[in-house]
């Protein structure tokens, strides 16, 4: 498959560009401005400084950026096997181990210089500890060793609408945390629907992600569980936040094709319905999160 790192009709000079920003992984680092922005809408009250939310999302992203970075550096030889993966920068040759570890360290160093003068310094310790985290515990400790390694490893993720809320009111509340459980308890049926597209290349790398150590089966019933419990947290957020109609309506409805999909994989669990749980499980979030900002800017113009 022809892609931008490989396109013969492209200049040298733009297939080196795209190996670089193939290497942050930036589809990932979309997510979490789907997740920040929200946060800091609702913890404002509407539509906060220009300055102070394009300092917090760019501080979130060149540390997740770096993380990613360094996260391709470590997988750089299970990489080599997985079909997947295996036309990335590191395995490919495009870029060097050595340059790839100085992006990911250089970029962790402007997050916490971007957060620390233009934000706060707790968002900036939240941010970096989230960076750590995915790299130290997830990447170099979880993922080859537990089938459990995307549910505690996906803790980092999830800690930007905390980022996004504490770079507002500089501490942390009831509201950003229960965000922050949203994303967390979503992350396994999202990665695990993904999972199974592709288990015969964890196997191969002998990496446990549960789709390549457990049946099927199994796997649909703990991402439905996982669903279950993300809907009831997404319904349970709307009177502890205070949210209105805008918010509990796409809560509901969200949840109920999220919990179709999921309801559907199960009864009858293969590869199609699973990728059609994780492209929903995309517009899930964002939609979720979108209708947290939408309810935010409708509570502050009534």
């Amino acid at each position: 498959m022809t892609s931008a790192l490989t396109d013969p009709t492209r200049s040298s000079a733009a297939r080196r560009a795209a190996a670089w920003a193939a290497l942050t992984k930036p589809r990932i680092v979309g997510l979490l401005v789907v997740t920040t922005v929200p946060a800091m809408i609702l913890a404002y009250g509407g539509l906060p400084p220009l300055r102070l939310t394009a300092a917090a999302v760019a501080g979130g992203a060149l540390s997740a950026m770096g993380a990613n970075a360094a996260n391709m550096v470590l997988d750089r030889d299970i990489d080599r096997i997985m079909l997947r993966t295996r036309g990335r920068p590191l395995p490919t040759g495009r870029i060097t181990p050595r340059a790839a570890a100085l992006l990911a360290g250089g970029l962790q160093i402007a997050a916490a210089a971007v957060l620390i003068l233009w934000v706060n310094a707790l968002s900036a310790a939240l941010t970096l500890a989230a960076a750590a985290f995915y790299i130290l515990i997830y990447t170099l400790w979880l993922k080859r060793r537990s089938p459990s390694n995307i549910v505690i490893g996906g803790a980092a993720g999830a800690v930007p609408p905390l980022v996004g809320w504490t770079a507002v009111t500089g501490g942390l509340g009831w509201e950003p945390v229960l965000l922050f459980a949203i994303v967390f308890f979503w992350t396994p049926p999202h990665f695990w629907a993904l999972a199974v597209r592709y288990r015969e290349d964890y196997r191969a790398a002998g990496v446990p992600m549960l789709p390549a150590v457990a049946a099927l089966p199994l796997v649909a019933n703990r991402i439905l569980a996982y669903s279950l419990i993300v809907v009831a947290l997404s319904l349970g957020f709307a009177p502890a936040a205070g949210m209105g109609l805008p918010y509990a309506a796409a809560a509901v409805g969200l949840g109920a094709v999220f919990l179709a999909r999921a309801l559907a994989l199960r009864r009858a669990p293969d590869a199609a319905r699973a990728r059609r749980l994780f492209s929903f499980s995309i517009l899930y979030l964002a939609g979720l999160f979108g209708a947290v900002a939408a309810d935010a800017l409708w509570a502050s113009v009534r």
